[in-house]
């Protein structure tokens, strides 16, 4: 049982299997599964079919779970500014494919690579003005703007989404693991986001992203869960890994740095 106010996650391919067979693994051990539906074309994707989908709502009822969704590609309108951009398309066959499931969020990223590394006051007014647009059209497949959650992406100032969030009520995804990448203190980063956070994706660094928690000093993995802990963070936490190994030990370095009486062997064990 998760005696953590927060519901604990990781993704849909903790074992090399498809999506049905992670979340039979899974199921019991955590309380949220992000479906991870990169691979979204007519030909080779994952998408769920309509049995499966009955299937992972059936898991889902019988074990006090739920599903977040990760949409495929970073969020934009066609360079004209209307929204038959392929980015859009393949979130919107995603929702319609997914959203019996009732997911806890939609992760998605904002593309603002053209504005990155330099734009004008006005160019930038205007990447704004689409990246809302695009927020919003998705949010009403997505049944509001409040399911979506916007998601930190490394390489990024920690401000540059603000402006975007200030004009529309989305939800945020802070990726920890992307920010310690980059450097950034995430307690500090989690002090100011976290009243609007409805998904926390976290990962060790170890010549990558998406690496085992154990790769990360006990320390800086202890700040973030005590700040989660003393906070009453009641959103998702998403052990962002893709590998039994990384997820079990993981679940592995939580516990050793937590400071609480918490144990999540029980959650992290192996059930036969």
């Amino acid at each position: 049982m998760n005696n953590y106010p927060f519901r604990f996650g990781t993704t849909s391919y903790i074992i090399p299997a498809d999506i049905l067979t992670n979340v039979h693994y899974l199921a019991g051990k955590v309380q949220d599964i992000e479906l991870v539906l990169f691979e979204v074309d007519d030909r080779a994707g994952n998408l769920p079919g309509r049995e499966q989908i009955a299937q992972l709502s059936s898991i889902a009822a019988d074990n006090d779970l739920t599903y977040t969704i990760h949409l495929p590609l970073d969020l934009r309108l066609a360079d004209d500014g209307s929204p038959r951009h392929v980015s859009i398309e393949k979130a919107r066959r995603v929702i319609d494919c997914t959203r019996k499931l009732d997911p806890w969020a939609y992760v998605l990223h904002l593309d603002g690579k053209s504005v990155l590394k330099g734009a004008t006051r006005d160019e930038m007014r205007c990447w704004q003005d689409h990246a809302v647009q695009s927020l919003k059209i998705v949010g009403e497949w997505a049944g509001g703007v409040k399911k979506l959650a916007v998601e930190n992406i490394e390489g990024y100032p920690l401000d540059f989404y603000q402006p975007v969030l200030e004009r529309i009520a989305v939800s945020c995804t802070v990726d920890v693991g992307h920010l310690w990448l980059d450097g950034f203190d995430s307690v500090a980063y989690l002090r100011d986001a976290l009243p609007r956070t409805s998904v926390i994706h976290i990962h060790g660094i170890n010549g990558g992203d998406h690496k085992s928690l154990m790769h990360v000093p006990q320390e800086k993995l202890r700040a973030v869960m005590d700040k989660l802990v003393c906070t009453d963070y009641r959103g998702v936490f998403t052990v962002e890994v893709f590998s039994e190994n990384d997820f079990l030990t993981s679940c592995a370095a939580i516990e050793a740095a937590s400071n609480s009486n918490i144990s999540l062997g029980q959650i992290c064990a192996h059930r036969k």
